[in-house]
């Protein structure tokens, strides 16, 4: 089977964007793979199964974006199996979910990096909980051991460890830097310290649950998981949503989207020696979430998007004083951008430094605003648009820089859309109800949720079992596809370049964790 025959013999699947299932043999998941490729597509996502108690086989699943459409590759591996074949041949990014699928179910690609990733001992080696016979409430005594950091030998070089524990209030992770000096040679990240053991808790919850655990993957993510989770259920139970609901989601995202871009221009302002941007920017950020707390009951909204539509309808009281924080925002935004662009110390700072070259970032699979501000001009609200995004028609945005001024300058430009885009839905809320009822969803579905959040794009793969429960839930962050790039982008930079650099990306931690 070639990607030509992908029209003709795949099944749609239920999804929130246009979706293809594809039911492949080894031969056939290579040779796609590499047509894909070819074609200059994204993966997505990776992951395993054990269906061993339905039909006595594990999975490989792989979901891929073209411009037009997400393929979804289904693998059984036969004859009791273990072993697939890698995606690291064409696609750089499977290298820590091929690592992952490893840890959790014990399924082996047949080349690339063999060390663990998500597993920090806290399991024994023979042991792989997402299988069928392993109980969600199985507990093991710690059983770390050291992990084998890719050394960096020759004169004059030295490693400097960095975390898991950092100074400050900040997620986990290791950052094993070989340099020169303070020249940085080679970064080697560790991630993996935020795992929960998310997949394994989703198994038979209640399809009408299921978003609650979804919105708390990542909190900075909360609305974006949520509307994933959601719209892969509605998928399946084939309902429309109503309008004035999808309107308000898109509310909420663009407000996320928000707060998030606030909280890093601040960041960075503060990473450059600017205390004065850091103080403008949190406070504009405390103002928006303050605001959601008055108007959807929550500062994060970790239950605001529901199963069918929303939590709450603003009040027009509400949607007034969004309008005027729009407003206020307007204003003030690039009254900041100009101090930013014009200050010599925040400039010296963020030009030319962090570089990710567009044809590193297209080669690599960068995602999200860390791709758009290396020019992959890849957005799923303009590409695959899904409700009310089909008729918001949002504005690209777009950098080609690929260093911390460029991302820094995207963030500028994606505020001034979001803020756009909100006073459009305010202005345009369609009349109507907020919820629509979920009809009993078939067991053994599988249906996508994709949304473009702030960071990129966030999937949910939901399948469903019987008595309206999850079967399987796999969510997958696009900080997978991004921290990598993190360190390509560092070489050659500073040591204290670094902080500055990696809050230029803001990956998440917790995500990709999961």
């Amino acid at each position: 089977m070639t990607l030509d025959l992908l029209q003709q013999e795949g099944g749609r699947l239920p999804a929130n964007v246009p979706a293809q299932h594809v039911l492949v043999d080894a031969a056939q998941w290579m040779a796609n793979a590499q047509r894909l490729h070819e074609q200059g597509s994204s993966l997505l996502a990776l992951w395993g199964a054990d269906d061993h108690d339905r039909d006595g086989v594990f999975r490989v699943f792989a979901v891929f974006l073209l411009p037009d459409r997400v393929v979804v590759l289904e693998h059984a591996l036969a004859g009791g199996t273990l072993g697939y074949p890698a995606l690291t041949r064409w696609f750089a990014v499977a290298d820590r979910l091929q690592r992952a699928v490893y840890d959790l179910l014990g399924l082996v690609a047949d080349s690339g990096d063999t060390r663990p990733w998500l597993r920090h001992g806290g399991w024994p080696e023979n042991c792989f909980p997402l299988r069928r016979d392993v109980a969600a409430a199985t507990t093991y005594p710690g059983q770390p051991r050291p992990y084998p950091f890719v050394p960096v030998q020759g004169d004059g070089v030295h490693e400097i460890a960095v975390g898991p524990v950092h100074a400050g209030t900040i997620e986990p992770g290791h950052f094993r830097f070989s340099v020169v000096g303070e020249k940085v040679l080679r970064l080697e990240a560790r991630l993996g310290y935020t795992h929960k053991g998310i997949a394994k808790r989703f198994e038979n919850l209640p399809l009408q649950e299921g978003h609650r655990l979804a919105a708390r993957i990542c909190g900075d993510s909360t609305v974006a998981f949520s509307w994933a989770y959601c719209a892969a259920l509605e998928a399946i139970a084939g309902i429309e949503l109503p309008r004035r609901a999808a309107s308000l989601r898109a509310l909420a995202l663009e407000r996320e989207r928000l707060a998030n871009h606030l909280g890093d221009l601040g960041a960075l302002g503060n990473d450059a020696g600017l205390a004065f941007g850091l103080m403008q920017f949190s406070a504009l950020k405390e103002r928006l979430v303050r605001l959601n707390q008055d108007v959807f009951r929550q500062r994060y909204l970790f239950d605001y998007v529901v199963p069918g539509g929303v939590a709450v309808d603003p009040e027009v009281r509400a949607v007034r004083a969004m309008l005027d924080e729009v407003a206020m925002l307007e204003l003030a935004m690039p009254a900041l951008r100009a101090i930013y662009e014009n200050h010599a110390g925040v400039q010296d700072r963020f030009r030319d430094t962090g570089v990710l070259s567009p044809e590193l970032a297209r080669a690599r699979g960068a995602l999200g605003l860390v791709g758009r501000a290396s020019g992959i001009a890849q957005d799923l609200r303009i590409d695959l648009p899904w409700p009310p995004y089909d008729r918001l028609r949002p504005n690209p945005t777009l950098a080609t820089g690929g260093d911390v001024a460029a991302r820094a300058l995207l963030r500028f430009d994606e505020v001034m859309e979001s803020l756009r885009l909100c006073r459009s839905l305010l202005e345009t809320l369609p009349p109507g109800s907020i919820e629509a009822i979920i009809p009993a969803a078939e067991p053994g579905r599988l249906g996508i949720g994709l949304i473009e959040g702030w960071r990129g794009p966030v999937l949910i793969a939901l399948e469903t079992a019987a008595d309206q429960r999850v079967r399987r839930c796999h969510a997958h962050d696009p900080s997978w596809q991004n921290w990598p790039l993190v360190e390509y982008a560092i070489i050659g930079n500073i040591v204290p370049d670094f902080p500055l650099i990696n809050k230029s990306f803001n990956l998440a931690y917790s995500g990709p964790d999961g």
